[in-house]
């Protein structure tokens, strides 16, 4: 017996809703799980960021999740968007927490809120606001009372506001679990703060507890977390985590489903084979409760991505992709070890488990109680298959693999063999149909952006300011400006172009201008945020003017003391390289700043103003150049993205709205990557890459809901110099769908039994569905039972194969929008005796 509330969770939304919200859960903890009503619970949780997504967007993601066995929604909250200013609060649209929690709770799921308010999460300046580091005597995430105070503060109305609406599990909510700090006890982090780092954790702790939620509170990372904070896990793995207290249960808040882009860098995936190895590693060893880091990525909009240097898209290769489509196979091989873990749920909660190693690399674990037996077999070796005789049976366990059964006897799942479909989906460029079907860009515009000083509150100051404490990030940009006078009889107006600007910066990037015009570039990257450009300068007699215009690209959000880390020039600035030998520099001269642009200061990014000019030729490639064009929304409701080939670097708004930095120009390097990632073995953030070569990030996501059916304004920022008229629309298509199941496969965990004559009945079955409810299989290209080779897509025929297997699969699919094959003999004869058979298919849907 599982319990009443285990069982709401899979017999009905509505059900379950009604308990949630009406009557008060109580939600304690022991040395095993999370207690909720007395009953201590496993439990699958996933990350999705309310802001990184649109709230039309928020009803499917969280349906996704759920559907894909998650039972709990875990999220941040931003400090930075929801305080912009102090004291003015903003929760409206894509800040709306309490409209994204009620949605969790809705679909009769629970959520975790990480108030934090420190986040990390690749988010400007770690989700501090930066006013906060204006506060006089103010020190960071340390014993000091200005900063504890306005912490304390912004966690106490993120607490009432949820408290307000009855969201916490104590009041008959969703709100099982809040998380307060974030990653202190990382590295070296905290012993970086010296003594005053444990009476904060200690103040933190207490703070929190006081402000009486009825739901406990975590610290991620936080090993000398006081009771009664339950300290939890994160990494790619977290099976060998120790728990801060035996009293607290094993939780892992991060496993990290793929790695977050920078600009600059390749795009990093990670294999679900090992993410499933790493999940059923932790539950075999005793965790409880663990979350995927991310569900659902999503989209850094706006200026909120940080890093520095971290790309507009937030990924993060997770089973629901940056547009809320499902990533297959990662999304259907985690759905099913989600149901192979809950059928265990009964003896796992009831008992630790007894962990034994048979052999070398062989590790098994058991949970018992009375009748009640769930065992997972482990091969933790990267090399070998392996077998193991356990209870009697013997059991094939492929390397870096768990297989897991729920009664101590089947195998009802093996983490290394994919039983759920997998897709080939990629964006296709929109054309203008007859029928006005397509989209396209028109009516192009512009405004020149001025370089150097243009606005009245300009500043002059003798020296270089460094340019966060400038700007307080108000703008990406500054301005530091010079009049140089040369006089005929200087000696390096003989030199001409020898004459070089020497210039150096924290970061990020950099142009220079001279007399108007750039005369040179240079940008960091995400291992080394500074900038030196040497710029060859031809001077005239009389004023020259050196215009810098000084870029950030998200400010840095990780690390001891990453509130400090400075941007923009802080010099020397120089001219040098003159016959004798001799060198100028300007660094102590007196400057004039210019925080942003002239155009962020007249509103150009919601494309209203009356400055746009249009003539019979667009400038293009040319710097500092504002763009405005209109357009009608794409037909259909696939999810929907702009390709800026030919744009340079930037930032770009829809009807308005922020869809974030563009910057195409910025490629990752040739080499590391590769096609297929072998899934054995420790993953870190640099074994699986893509896209080497090639632009990191060239697709921008427009959300559909931000748009009206005609009359659509874009306004691009262009910094660089592009073309704007290269632009397109895309819009994602399921080009195949495609499964591979062996003989040697579990049988399909829906049909899970025990009974052994029940599934030798039953058998391994390969499954096939339209990725879209409109779209039914309407052809199949390739079936092959046997011994095929390849991947979906590359499939081909081997040595053995069955004659009849195409127009078997023809007969059960088309036609269908899902359609099962049963992977045996009896269906398509013996090919090859003696030799383990699979079936590979490859489908098309419309």
């Amino acid at each position: 017996m599982m319990g009443l509330s285990v069982m709401l969770v899979f017999g009905g939304v509505v059900l379950h809703c009604l308990v949630m919200t009406s009557f008060a859960a109580n939600v304690t903890y022991d040395h095993r799980a999370l207690v909720i009503d007395g009953q201590r619970r496993v439990l699958i949780s996933g990350s999705i960021h309310y802001p990184r997504s649109t709230p039309d967007m928020w009803p499917d993601l969280i349906q996704k999740s759920k559907d894909g066995g998650l039972d709990v929604i875990e999220t941040y909250v931003f400090w930075n968007i929801h305080e912009p200013v102090r004291n003015q609060y903003d929760f409206e649209g894509r800040k709306d927490l309490v409209k994204f929690v009620k949605l969790v709770g809705k679909a009769g799921l629970y959520a975790h809120i990480r108030i934090g308010p420190y986040v990390c999460a690749e988010w400007n300046y770690g989700g501090f606001p930066l006013w906060l580091h204006f506060i006089p005597g103010v020190e960071f995430r340390t014993d000091n009372e200005p900063f504890k105070a306005e912490m304390k503060r912004f966690t106490a109305k993120i607490v009432d506001m949820i408290k307000q609406e009855n969201l916490y599990a104590s009041q008959g909510g969703p709100v099982i679990l809040s998380q307060i700090e974030n990653e202190y006890g990382n590295g070296d982090i905290e012993s970086r703060y010296g003594p005053r780092a444990k009476p904060y954790v200690n103040w933190a702790a207490k703070m929190a507890t006081s402000l009486d939620t009825g739901v406990p509170w975590v610290m991620c990372q936080q090993p000398d977390a006081p009771d009664p904070i339950i300290n939890t896990c994160n990494g790619f793995y977290c099976d060998q985590f120790k728990q801060n207290s035996d009293k607290t249960p094993k939780m892992w808040t991060e496993n990290w489903t793929g790695w977050f882009l920078s600009f600059g860098g390749a795009v990093p995936y990670r294999p679900v084979e090992d993410i499933a190895f790493a999940v059923a590693r932790f539950f075999q060893r005793g965790g409880t409760f663990q979350n995927y880091y991310m569900y659902h990525g999503g989209t850094n909009f706006g200026r909120t991505s940080g890093g520095p240097f971290i790309s507009t898209s937030y990924d993060y290769d997770a089973p629901l992709d940056e547009y809320g489509l499902i990533r297959q196979p990662k999304w259907g091989h985690l759905k099913d070890l989600h149901k192979a873990i809950k059928l265990c749920e009964a003896a796992m909660v009831a008992t630790d488990p007894t962990i034994t190693s048979p052999g070398s690399n062989i590790e098994v674990s058991v949970y018992k109680t009375g009748s009640v037996c769930a065992a997972f077999l482990a091969n933790v070796g990267t090399q070998s298959d392996a077998a193991v005789t356990f209870n009697g049976n013997s059991y094939h366990l492929p390397p870096w693999s768990v297989s897991i059964l729920p009664d101590c006897k089947n195998v009802a799942f093996s983490t290394a063999k994919i039983n759920s479909m997998s897709t080939i989906s990629k964006f296709v460029t929109q054309s203008t149909e007859a029928d006005g079907s397509g989209a396209s860009l028109s009516g192009w515009t512009w405004v020149n952006e001025p370089v150097g000083i243009s606005s009245d509150n300009a500043f002059t100051k003798t020296g270089l300011m460094e340019q966060i404490n400038t700007t307080a990030d108000k703008s990406d940009y500054l301005w530091y400006s010079l009049s140089v006078n040369v006089k005929n009889d200087e000696p390096f107006l003989q030199d001409g172009s020898q004459t070089v600007l020497h210039v150096e910066s924290l970061g990020h990037v950099l142009h220079a201008f001279i007399n108007g015009k750039l005369s040179g570039s240079g940008k960091g990257n995400s291992g080394n945020s500074k900038v030196t450009i040497d710029v060859p300068v031809t001077l005239v007699p009389g004023e020259n003017k050196i215009d810098l215009l000084s870029v950030t690209v998200g400010l840095q959000n990780y690390g001891a003391f990453f509130d400090l880390k400075g941007a923009g020039i802080t010099g020397p600035v120089q001219l040098k390289g003159f016959k004798n030998g001799s060198t100028i520099d300007l660094s102590s001269k007196q400057w004039t700043y210019q925080v942003g642009l002239k155009g962020e200061e007249l509103g150009l990014s919601d494309g209203s103003s009356s400055l746009w000019k249009s003539q019979s030729a667009l400038p293009t490639n040319q710097p500092l150049i504002w763009y405005k064009a209109s357009f009608d929304a794409p037909a259909g409701d696939t999810p929907l993205s702009l390709d800026f080939t030919g744009m340079g670097k930037g930032e770009a708004w829809v009807n308005g709205q922020s869809i974030g930095r563009f910057w195409p120009t910025n490629t990752a390097s040739n080499g590391g990557c590769t096609d297929s990632c072998n899934y054995r073995g420790s993953y870190n953030s640099n074994k699986c890459l893509k896209n080497c070569g090639k632009p990191s990030q060239l697709l921008y996501h427009v959300p559909r809901s931000w748009l009206q059916s005609s009359g659509n304004v874009i306004v691009l920022f262009e910094e660089m110099g592009g073309n704007p008229t290269k632009l397109s629309f895309a819009t994602r298509e399921t080009s195949s769908i495609c499964s591979r199941v062996s003989e040697a496969h579990p049988l399909p965990i829906d049909k899970w039994t025990s009974d052994d004559d029940a599934r030798k009945k039953v058998g391994p079955t390969l499954s096939l569905e339209c990725p879209r409810p409109d779209q039914v299989i309407s052809s199949v290209k390739f079936a092959s039972f046997g011994t095929p080779h390849g991947a979906c897509g590359s499939f081909s025929h081997g040595r053995c194969t069955s004659s009849n297997a195409l127009s078997h699969v023809k007969k059960a699919c088309i036609g269908s929008k899902r359609c099962s094959v049963g992977v045996s003999i009896d269906v398509f004869g013996d090919p090859c005796i003696g030799v383990t058979k699979s079936l590979a298919v490859e489908a098309s849907c419309s």
